[in-house]
């Protein structure tokens, strides 16, 4: 499937902006599952680029200025074409971190007793740094049902535990009970970042997902997508990977100046 994005984040504020750096982790890259076909990143000022530890592409600028520029709004415009090829399984070159990096402990997706409690009803140890695909689904298909989607119920500071307990929060929620479950059983696991194409469900256009290592050795790695408890598909558009959302999360940054802000973000999805 041929997949036009269109990403614009909106920032207003009530007194003038002086300083502000912002990274952005909001370039997708051509790999297994999709083919980037075209991408821009349009931002206030001159954009710096390089690779992070996951091999993902982090953008970033600096804006300074002056009172009487009386600057009071920014926007960041990503756009471009991605051909899906809806491939869930694939390896990861050996330039990547080991899988066994991905077990560690992160503050949004911590290992946790009775994380791994709920894991056994669905997923057996695994065996020789191997999982078993149909298990993994399944602890998925418990993840959606014990933390049902709500919008608006939990923040991106959330973890997974407090979403655990509160049986509600969306696609990032999700994705960080699989993760820290994965984690609680010695299974590595890591978040993923991206779009999501549904015509009937556009709260859903930034979406987040996991991966799940199948096998240690040989480093091969399976796509959930835990809030439709399916394997990733023609509609899922890669955009960033990590340990939890804050290693990879869409945009953040400071500022200096600008009083009180309001942002506001649109993403379209539109088959080409």
């Amino acid at each position: 499937m041929k997949l036009h994005v269109r990403h614009v984040t909106d920032y207003r504020y009530t007194e003038p902006l002086r300083y502000a750096l912002q990274t952005m982790w909001l370039t997708p890259q051509s790999g297994p599952g999709q083919t980037v076909n075209f991408w821009s990143l349009g931002t206030p000022e001159k954009l710096f680029e390089q690779a992070d530890a996951f091999g993902n592409k982090v953008s970033s600028y600096t804006f300074v200025g002056q009172v009487a520029d009386n600057v009071r709004w920014s926007l960041v415009n990503a756009a471009g074409d991605v051909e899906t090829l809806g491939i869930a399984e694939f390896t990861d070159a050996t330039t990547m971190p080991h899988p066994a990096f991905f077990l560690r402990a992160t503050h949004l997706a911590t290992p946790h007793a009775r994380l791994a409690e709920f894991g056994r009803r669905f997923v057996a140890p695994p065996l020789a740094g191997r999982a078993d695909l149909d298990m993994l689904l399944a602890l998925s298909r418990g993840v959606a049902g014990v933390v049902s989607y709500q919008k608006n119920s939990t923040t991106v500071t959330t973890t997974a535990l407090q979403a655990f307990d509160a049986g509600a929060g969306v696609c990032q929620d999700q994705a960080h009970v699989m993760v820290a479950i994965c984690r609680s059983l010695g299974i590595p696991a890591r978040y993923v970042s991206g779009y999501f194409y549904a015509a009937n469900e556009p709260d859903l256009a930034s979406h987040a997902w996991v991966d799940v290592c199948l096998d240690v050795a040989a480093r091969r790695w399976v796509s959930i997508d835990v809030t439709h408890s399916c394997l990733i598909d023609e509609r899922h558009v890669r955009l960033a990977m990590g340990t939890d959302y804050n290693a990879c999360p869409p945009i953040k940054g400071v500022r200096q100046g600008g009083g009180e802000e309001a942002m506001s973000v649109d993403i379209t999805i539109q088959p080409v």
